[in-house]
């Protein structure tokens, strides 16, 4: 394998790309079954068939006519590839041009050039340009790095430790048996935590005094 080999593979792979790229801007298609149906409405009034030692002569009255609508057709399949803008025009054209072939040029070129400038003529009026994909927008009330709203990306949340702090124990003592154990509601509460008037039954003074 000569070393020439990927470089010339790399090229056309490179020219394929673009073509693919061209053809996907403009109705190729369309254009190309305008053209192709342009080229055997005007060849069939000017052929001749041979047939053994007899020569079938084709031409009819309207011979000039039919070499008219075929250069039409195939100049309208150009049209559509350089001037997309004209789509509709040379669509609508390609359609009554193959309608008029059928009584003037051997039944549209044995109907194959009309077949075909119908579905080319159909495929240029109805094709759109496509629009360019645009980027969503974020939704709203959304942070970044999917972090709650309001809070800094980085900032460690009470009780869960940060990226590289060593967890701590965060277990809850279990508060020492009292006269309210039999109450679950009051397991957790201080001794006289549910004295409101500030007299502790530890010292019996008053809270707001002991200080002094």
């Amino acid at each position: 394998m000569s070393a020439e080999t990927p470089a010339a593979a790399g090229q056309f792979t490179r020219r394929r790309l673009q073509f693919r790229a061209w053809r996907g801007e403009r109705p190729f298609w369309a254009g190309l079954f305008v053209a192709l149906g342009g080229l055997p409405i005007a060849y069939f009034p000017y052929a001749n068939l041979q047939i053994g030692h007899l020569t079938l002569a084709m031409a009819t009255t309207a011979g000039s006519g039919s070499l008219i609508i075929g250069v039409l057709l195939v100049v309208l399949g150009i049209s559509l590839w350089f001037q997309k803008h004209v789509r509709v025009f040379a669509g609508v054209a390609a359609i009554l041009l193959a309608l008029v072939s059928i009584p003037v040029s051997n039944l549209g070129g044995f109907l194959i050039g009309f077949l075909l400038a119908l579905i080319g003529g159909a495929m240029a009026v109805s094709w759109v340009p496509g629009e360019p994909p645009q980027a969503e927008p974020p939704l709203e009330g959304k942070g970044t790095d999917d972090a709650p709203e309001g809070l800094v990306p980085g900032t460690a949340l009470p009780g869960i430790p940060g990226p590289g702090t060593a967890a701590t124990d965060t277990t809850v003592p279990t508060p020492r048996g009292g006269p309210d154990d039999g109450n679950p509601s009051q397991a957790f509460m201080a001794p006289g935590a549910h004295d409101l008037s500030g007299t502790s039954p530890a010292n019996g003074a008053n809270g707001r005094h002991s200080a002094g």
